[in-house]
């Protein structure tokens, strides 16, 4: 018989206030763009300066804004898209679950891009600063899917396999553990370990692109072991919808990092 870690049960809702639920998941946000928000102000300071403490603050709507209705739609283009046509009222029930950090990232691209367009900031210098953060949000949106028992595992019998409520009896990896792993705390060290150094941060997009390509590789790892969603299965060539839209994220952050720097920069 093969040993099973039991699934810690824990409400996914906090606490309650007649019909007003505080829920783990919507802390999770909050908590990584707070915490997000505070370390930014300090990465904007570093050498080369772009920007200052009120623009961070300002730029922390423009962020919220941009992950919660890039993540809703991404989750409604990308996952789900035939169930919401029929019910398109529930795609804006966000507090129900399902948002895409594809869809997300997008978001915050286009909230970042107006953003410095409008404040007339370096966008390159800027996008390194947010990069660096990014990982904080991710670490805390894969502990609350945890906490919710949604995104679980493919069935093993490695012996930290875990059998989640919403996934029957048998033994699955907790794949959301391992992407708060890998997506957050250590692509968090490794982005702060290399913007330490003034020439890396000098070198405009590099931070970016390692970002891009330390999540999308992560992403690839961990969907190997995470369950497909059942609803789309595996897609082309046996890979997954993380896995497809990762690919192009590899591609993009490499780029970036080997690209000859402007002009000004040299």
């Amino acid at each position: 018989m093969t040993f099973v870690i039991p699934f810690p049960q824990i409400d996914p809702v906090l606490v309650s206030f007649g019909p007003l639920a505080i829920r783990w998941y919507s802390l999770a946000y909050i908590a990584g763009l707070l915490i997000g928000w505070r370390l930014l102000r300090g990465m904007v300071a570093r050498q080369p300066q772009v920007s200052n403490d009120a623009g961070v603050d300002d730029y922390l709507v423009w962020a919220a804004l941009g992950v919660i209705l890039g993540g809703r739609l991404g989750y409604v283009l990308f996952y789900n898209l035939p169930f919401y046509l029929d019910n398109p009222l529930k795609a804006l029930a966000v507090w129900q679950g399902g948002m895409s950090f594809h869809g997300g990232l997008i978001g915050v691209v286009l909230a970042t891009l107006i953003f410095c367009r409008q404040r007339k900031i370096d966008l390159w210098l800027f996008a390194d600063r947010v990069a660096c953060v990014a990982p904080v949000g991710l670490f805390f949106g894969r502990i609350a899917n945890f906490i919710n028992g949604e995104l679980f595992g493919r069935v093993t019998d490695a012996p930290w396999a875990m059998a989640f409520p919403r996934g029957g009896p048998d033994p699955r990896h907790p794949s959301q553990l391992y992407e708060a792993f890998l997506e957050g705390a250590v692509l968090f060290t490794v982005l702060m370990w290399l913007a330490r150094s003034e020439s890396i941060r000098k070198r405009s997009g590099v931070l970016t692109g390692v970002f891009l390509a330390g999540y999308g590789t992560a992403r690839m790892v961990v969907e190997f072991f995470r369950q497909p969603d059942a609803h789309l299965g595996f897609l082309g060539l046996g890979a997954t919808m993380g896995q497809w839209l990762s690919a192009p994220l590899i591609a993009v952050g490499i780029y970036l990092i080997v690209r000859k720097p402007p002009q000004a920069e040299a």
